[in-house]
């Protein structure tokens, strides 16, 4: 929480107080685990400091918990435990919801995320597309041919009708561009064919992600922007690839601040193992380039994982602000990770590191975070402060209310289509006809507007004859129905009519 002492109060250690410097919060952190110890608790309360500092936040929700931020917290027993502990009302403490936006990449749960083939670009969407050496070059080609001949890559129909032209003309595009190999355009095709099948088509197109929409504020609270990821977690290349292109076009995007007084935004990138799996060469330097350099355009970057050990020397080495929860070392495999986690933090000599870690509690966590000059301090063992909104996901109802209501979500749910590489390619194979060609395009079509008209006559006809037969039954049965009833009345009702009146006439 940002206590009434403009403190970023994040836990409590004894009776020390475990304070983030705003200052410091550009210079990257961690949030590591095993499951169940209290990351995500922890990625909302810090999520919710920032907010109160103003700070615009973004963070994947992996299982679905993290909406609970736009909604007033509940004091629960052990909350309000805490709360009378650490005397954390006289310190400003109080439940609040926190302004959210919320977005996903299907655009089922919040505003629709969209990419441009171009934005993506070859790199990334070699990784999508799980592509080899020789495809992502012959890829990489394929967008320069895009661009030297102004054709705009922007949904996967575009990728896929430039290759196709890319394929047809590879004799004489190989002059100036390098050998394209037939058979690699045939393998991207089908891979890009599964990732459409994969559902990720949705991803691509207009209009693309505005940056500025993530940098917003409501009085004076910095909005927690939220990405439905659990779905989009079925394919885990798929969301690291995602997050790593809205980080990149963060850094290229944003113009220099160097190191502001608060951040500009803060980015959580929740199981960031799977960013760093098998990831080649060029993107394992890619990334460590961006985390290095994105910090002086006051963006901080929070990666939350398991172990320390899941993430690259060369970027963890640039995490400055530390959260490490409880580890557990069942295998020779786990021992190992739990003395990196110990030996990545700056020793207490009030405990044994490496023997606290596979102590913690819930909720329970060894912090370091940067002190005034941006060095280590030494290790703490704290208490994570509760959240101040609700521990747990909204109810869909109230999710939709708030997406609905959202004008962010009124202007991206509305596709945009215009003139890109598909359309013009299409106008130049349709200009590159001779006469012939062209008559005999005409003429096809008038024949297949001729059998479409005479289809629908056909079908109008025999919806016609049909009608007509239902309303002879219909006119039939009713008659039927006539019949029957005046012969129950001849039958039944005549005799004893009959029988009535006789009695009368007697009795006179």
């Amino acid at each position: 929480m940002f206590d009434s002492e403009k403190k970023a109060l994040v836990a409590i250690a004894g009776k020390n107080e475990i304070c983030l410097i705003p200052r410091m919060a550009n210079r990257h952190g961690l949030i590591s685990g095993a499951t169940g110890t209290g990351k995500t608790v922890t990625l909302q309360t810090m999520a919710e400091t920032f907010s109160q500092m103003g700070v615009p936040v973004f963070a994947a929700d992996v299982k679905g918990d993290l909406s609970g931020v736009a909604a007033r917290g509940i004091a629960t027993e052990s909350i309000a435990g805490r709360m009378a502990s650490y005397r954390l009302t006289d310190r400003g403490f109080a439940f609040q919801a926190f302004p959210a936006q919320f977005w996903d990449v299907f655009g089922e749960r919040g505003a629709p995320v969209r990419a441009s083939i171009a934005d993506m670009g070859p790199l990334l969407l070699s990784r999508l597309l799980a592509l080899n050496d020789t495809q992502s070059a012959v890829l990489t080609m394929v967008f320069k041919v895009a661009a030297d001949e102004k054709l705009e890559l922007i949904d996967l129909n575009d990728l896929r009708k430039t290759l196709e032209y890319v394929g047809n003309k590879a004799t004489a595009l190989s002059g100036a561009y390098g050998n394209i190999s037939a058979a690699s355009v045939a393998a991207i095709q089908r891979s890009l064919l599964i990732l459409e099948e994969g559902g990720a088509d949705a991803f691509f197109g207009e209009p693309v992600l505005n940056i500025d929409d993530l940098l917003q504020t409501a009085d004076g609270k910095g909005v927690i922007n939220i990405l439905a990821a659990d779905k989009l977690m079925a394919s885990p290349k798929v969301y690291t690839t995602f997050l790593f292109w809205l980080l990149t076009k963060l850094f290229s995007s944003l113009p220099e601040i160097g190191d502001p007084d608060t951040p500009r935004l803060i980015f959580f990138f929740d199981e960031a193992h799977l960013l760093f799996n098998e990831a080649p060469k060029a993107l394992l330097e890619k990334i460590e380039q961006v985390v290095r350099l994105i910090r002086s355009k006051g963006v901080g970057v929070y990666f939350i994982s398991q172990s320390p050990a899941d993430v690259p020397d060369a970027v963890l080495g640039q995490l400055g602000n530390r959260v490490q929860h409880a580890l557990r070392a069942y295998t020779p495999k786990d021992q190992k990770a739990v003395k990196v986690a110990a030996q990545t933090f700056r020793a207490n000599p009030a405990f044994d590191t490496e023997k606290v870690i596979m102590e913690l509690g819930i909720g329970e966590a060894l912090i370091s975070f940067l002190d005034e000059k941006g060095a280590p301090r030494r290790v703490e063992r704290a208490f994570i402060l509760p959240p101040q909104g609700r521990i747990g996901p909204l109810d869909e109802e109230e999710r939709k209310g708030m997406t609905r209501d959202s004008l962010v979500y009124r202007y991206y749910s509305q596709v945009h289509n215009r003139l890109s590489a598909a359309e013009k390619l299409a106008d130049r194979h349709d200009a590159g006809l001779s006469a012939k060609d062209i008559a005999a395009r005409a003429r096809a079509k008038v024949r297949e507007q001729t059998a479409r008209e005479k289809a629908e006559e056909k079908a109008r006809k025999e919806e016609e004859k049909a009608r007509a037969a239902a309303e002879r039954q219909a006119s039939r049965e009713a008659a039927e129905t006539k019949r029957m009833w005046t012969g129950l009345a001849k039958s039944l009702l005549l005799p004893i009519a009959r029988t009535m009146l006789g009695a009368l006439f007697r009795r006179r």
